[in-house]
Parts: structure tokens; sequence; C-alpha cells
């Protein structure tokens, strides 16, 4: 399945929908900017965002958590014809951490599988991520709930892990 799942990520079945992927891009970047410093995470990676991006998925498989799909915005650009610096989105998730916070308020799911960002911007590879604490406030759940506890730390050690010189 996760190969089917990465295929899909790559373009292969994502034709009709490249123009809809390439808005969402636009829009992860636009709220990564324009977001709070509380309602974003971002740190400075040592790496390119390939090199980026692989270090973090090997840290979230090593953290047995299930990757869902990578999406490189910047290869999805290209098929329409346009051009787009590195950017890459890694979709992940854990149903011990998401499943307890889905039973307490269903409309978190919209926002899980987790997602953390990866992308290259004044000459710098960036990793950030909508920081957990936002996403219980935006759906009615407690902030200091253990999922999200659980959450906002298992992001913090992925991120610093894909980052690190």
């Amino acid at each position: 399945m996760r190969r089917n799942a990465r295929r899909f990520a790559r373009g292969c079945a994502l034709k009709p929908i490249r123009p809809l992927l390439l808005a969402a891009g636009a829009t992860i970047l636009a709220s990564a900017a324009s977001a709070g410093e509380s309602d974003w995470v971002t740190k400075v990676s040592a790496h390119s965002v390939p090199d980026t991006v692989s270090a973090l998925t090997a840290a979230i498989e090593g953290a047995g958590a299930t990757i869902m799909a990578t999406v490189d915005h910047a290869e999805n650009a290209s098929f329409v014809r346009l051009e787009l610096p590195p950017t890459t989105v890694v979709i992940f998730g854990n149903p011990k951490i998401g499943t307890p916070l889905m039973q307490e308020q269903r409309s978190i799911a919209i926002d899980l599988p987790q997602k953390i960002l990866v992308w290259e911007e004044g000459g710098q590879t960036l990793v950030g991520y909508v920081a957990p604490t936002e996403l219980a406030e935006r759906h009615g759940i407690a902030k200091d709930a253990e999922p999200i506890l659980m959450m906002e730390k298992a992001l913090d050690r992925l991120s610093s892990v894909a980052a690190q010189p």
C-alpha cells in the first residue's frame, strides 16, 4: 500500500489535479509565512531539501510511524511547466497518537495525518509544521491532552533529527 501511496504522490495519478496541488502548496507556504510564531514551528536545516527529506523519512520510519505520502510540489510544478523552489511535504501518522484525538473530536481528522514541510527559501532549507497546540485549539481539545503532548515531542524530535548538522 505504501508503494501505491508514493506512486500517487509522485505524480502517476495526479495529472488531472496537479494545478490544485500547486495551489495547495502555495497556500501552505503562505500560511507558514503569515502564521504567528505560536502556530508554526520552523527550524533551519543544515542540509539540502532532498537530504533533509531523506533524513526525515528515515527518522519517521525509525520511530515506528507510517509515511502515507511524500509530495514533491516542485516536481509537480514542473509537470505543468511552472517553477517552484524545492518544496516537499511528508505526510505521516501514528494511530496510537491520532486515534485518541479523533475519538475526542472527530474534526481533527482534517489535520491528520501529520505533515512536515521541507522547503528552500532565501538560500536556506527550512523544516516546518503546525504546532500541535494550534491543532488542539482549532479543534477544541485541551492543549495539555496527552496525545497533543506526545505529538509535540514527536514532531520536535523528528524535525530536529532531519535538520541537524
